[in-house]
């Protein structure tokens, strides 16, 4: 995973935080890749980068969320990085392509928004901390998803009826918008 570290580092090295909370998280993620060669690892416990899309409609109005088959909530697609994984926003896209049965998502390669928090179904050793890195997936030409074996619904949902009042997807949802704007 050298490759994918190093990408990683420089990624969210010179990333511009949108807010001062995400600032934060930036730098500890930084400070975690820096202080761990193997911190993008499911191995590394407890604390490991993962990465993930929020897909949006073309005009942004819809998003697509997967209902998790562990956590059974609705999430953005997402999940731990791969070997094969050479950047973290390949993992990204390769995460929603899998989740969703899209084949045709694009991926913007600036993150969007970070998000840590704990996974208590993750690991045997006891809960984990995902440093997610998530990233925006712009819709193709396909737009009927398809359920993957790690979710148990996949659906399209207005941006104001999403079935989640939790900040973090909320503010995931409006700073991925606001990127289709720029």
């Amino acid at each position: 995973m050298t490759a994918l570290h190093t990408d990683a580092l420089t990624a969210l090295a010179g990333w511009t935080a949108p807010d001062a909370e995400q600032e934060l998280r930036r730098a500890a993620y930084v400070e975690h890749l820096r202080r761990e060669p193997d911190g993008l690892a499911k191995a590394c416990f407890p604390d490991h980068l993962t990465a993930g899309a929020l897909v949006l409609s073309h005009d942004g109005s819809s998003v697509l969320l997967n209902l998790h088959g562990k956590a059974q909530r609705w999430f953005a697609f997402g999940g731990h990085l791969e070997p094969e994984d050479t950047t973290l926003a390949g993992a990204a896209l390769r995460e929603a392509t899998e989740e969703s049965g899209l084949t045709d998502l694009t991926i913007d390669p600036v993150p969007v928004h970070l998000s840590l928090h704990t996974v208590d179904f993750c690991s045997p050793r006891g809960p984990v901390r995902h440093f997610d890195v998530r990233f925006l997936a712009r819709l193709g030409a396909a737009t009927e998803p398809v359920v993957s074996d790690e979710s148990l619904d996949v659906r399209w949902f207005g941006v104001d009826d999403v079935p989640t009042d939790e900040p973090d997807m909320l503010d995931l949802i409006r700073l991925a918008r606001a990127r289709l704007v720029v």
